[in-house]
């Protein structure tokens, strides 16, 4: 059966209308909605390479290949199998699995006598034996080392962490132990798993085969860099037939990569030219992506008769991979690999967005009346912000928590204004930084371009008064509250969440919040 390019192109992209990247949805759990008819839940992000994974799998599936787990551990020897005299050169690029030997520990009186001190007490014959035998059956694998400490605890019958304390004191063997390699190795490449699984199942299952597999594989790089990981996705798949050519290595790089936008295609010989492939059949796609023109995204080859051979395969068979990190770099704009697979260990990038959402006020009122009071605080600072010092203008006058109140706006120093110019500066989120700016020429494009935190100083300033002078009506008190200069979010009563404060920090960008306010609000209490 031959593949035909469009056919699968239109298969790839039924299940993939829209918007690849979709925003935070709201979704309702089924069922519980009559315990909690008011609970709803935020969908989460998803990491961009299981994304990527993810998107590949229904690709394929779509194309009509079906999944399989290949072996992640190789033995040694597959790999000469592969690649014949090159298998050296290879070998030097994966990891061998080891592990730790088990010791041959000794037990003599001097053991005994240092178990029974710890202890504080002296250990019967019987006991003994049964320590000893315990120890030759660690020895010979019949107890697991997870194990070990809870039989020795069980046998000596005292406590876990006795035994830990005998294990470090008593047996030093247990610590000087080294690992050692055995001849197994980590799989480099799918490929040294596609020749296993085909070599089992070619004669047994209706051709033409298609499989696919992404999963993770290992190499032993010099250095982890931009763009090279130690542990890394391929996304890999073959098909096995009495007519496979490698136009079908051609047919399947465009199906499947033009699901993930790419329009062009070109494809070249890949001059590394592994062992494993048909000579002058190892060949690199490039593909044209609408932003981020030829990008070398995939490789595909026939795989070498002799190779095949080794495993008893007597049919030609096309194996295609792909990097999954380097197709998620691309779709995620990423520079680094290391920080789009690893985001943990690197600053977090938040967006204006997140940062204004991080922007909250420190104390505010409760209750309907000191809610009323915030905001005539602010109408009235608003309204005579130019007046001249000594003044004061009454903003409330009325109930508030059963005490009857009266709230004014007031400067007692002369010739000074009622509001510092401060007042009417708003926060905003810009450029990853969170600033307090007035609205001046100066400070236009973060004014236009930023994120609107929805807070003003005044308005900030006024939730505290406000806040206060509630606390104060409880006790039946008056008080005055005064916003001065402000250096710091605190200042001006701002609360910014600690994950965005070191973001900030971390990208080495600032909160800017300062500026003369100066507002000052009275509360007394009506007899």
């Amino acid at each position: 059966m031959r593949f035909n390019p469009q056919e699968w192109k239109e298969k790839s992209h039924q299940n993939f209308e829209g918007t690849w990247h979709e925003g935070p949805s709201v979704i309702t759990p089924p069922g519980e909605d009559k315990k909690y008819p008011r609970l709803r839940y935020t969908r989460a992000h998803a990491h961009p390479i299981f994304e990527t994974i993810n998107r590949l799998r229904e690709i394929y599936l779509s194309m009509g290949f079906d999944e399989i787990e290949n072996p992640v551990i190789v033995e040694e020897n597959e790999i000469y199998r592969q690649f014949g005299p090159e298998a050296m050169a290879v070998l030097d690029r994966v990891f061998y699995v080891g592990g730790l030997p088990r010791p041959n520990v000794g037990i003599a009186r001097a053991q005994l006598d240092a178990i029974n001190e710890i202890l504080k007490k002296p250990m019967p014959a019987p006991t003994e034996e049964k320590l000893r035998e315990t120890l030759h059956a660690y020895k010979k694998s019949e107890i697991d080392g997870d194990e070990l400490t809870h039989e020795l605890a069980k046998v000596l019958d005292t406590d876990d962490g006795n035994v830990v304390h005998i294990l470090d004191k008593v047996f030093p063997e247990f610590k000087a132990l080294a690992p050692e390699s055995s001849r197994n190795t980590l799989r480099s490449h799918m490929t040294s798993g596609w020749f296993m699984t085909l070599g089992s199942i070619w004669e047994k299952t209706p051709l033409p085969i298609r499989l696919f597999s992404v999963d993770r594989c290992f190499r032993r790089e010099q250095a982890e860099g931009p763009t090279r990981l130690m542990a890394y996705h391929s996304a890999s798949c073959v098909v096995a037939g009495d007519d496979v050519t490698l136009e079908d290595g051609k047919a399947i790089s465009e199906a499947l990569l033009s699901a993930f936008g790419y329009e062009d295609f070109r494809f070249q010989p890949d001059e590394k030219r592994s062992k494993y492939y048909m000579p002058d059949s190892q060949t690199e796609v490039y593909a044209k992506h609408p932003v981020h023109g030829w990008v070398e995204v995939a490789t595909f080859g026939m795989y070498s008769p002799s190779a095949l051979g080794e495993y008893g395969v007597g049919i030609p068979v096309m194996n295609l991979g792909l990097g999954v990190e380097r197709l998620a770099m691309i779709a995620y704009n990423a520079a680094d690999i290391r920080q789009l697979s690893y985001p943990q260990f690197f600053p977090r990038l938040v967006s204006d967005r997140e940062l204004a959402r991080a922007v909250h006020l420190r104390s505010e009122p409760v209750t309907p009346e000191g809610k009323a009071i915030a905001r005539a605080i602010a109408q009235v600072a608003t309204t005579n912000a130019a007046a001249q010092g000594p003044c004061s203008f009454e903003a409330y006058k009325g109930l508030l928590l059963g005490t009857q109140v009266t709230v004014t706006v007031e400067e007692t120093e002369a010739n000074a204004k009622l509001c510092g110019p401060a007042c009417a500066n708003e926060i905003f989120a810009h450029d990853g930084n969170i600033l307090g700016v007035p609205d001046a020429e100066k400070w236009k494009d973060v004014r236009t371009n930023g994120v609107h935190t929805g807070i003003t100083y005044l308005s900030a300033a006024s939730a505290l008064a406000a806040a206060e002078i509630e606390q104060a009506a409880r006790c039946k008190k008056g008080t005055l509250v005064q916003v001065k200069m402000a250096k710091h979010p605190s200042d001006i009563n701002l609360k910014i969440e600690e994950y965005a404060v070191r973001a900030i920090t971390d990208n080495k960008k600032k909160i800017d919040v300062r500026g003369p306010v100066f507002l000052a609000v009275k509360s007394v209490v009506n007899e």
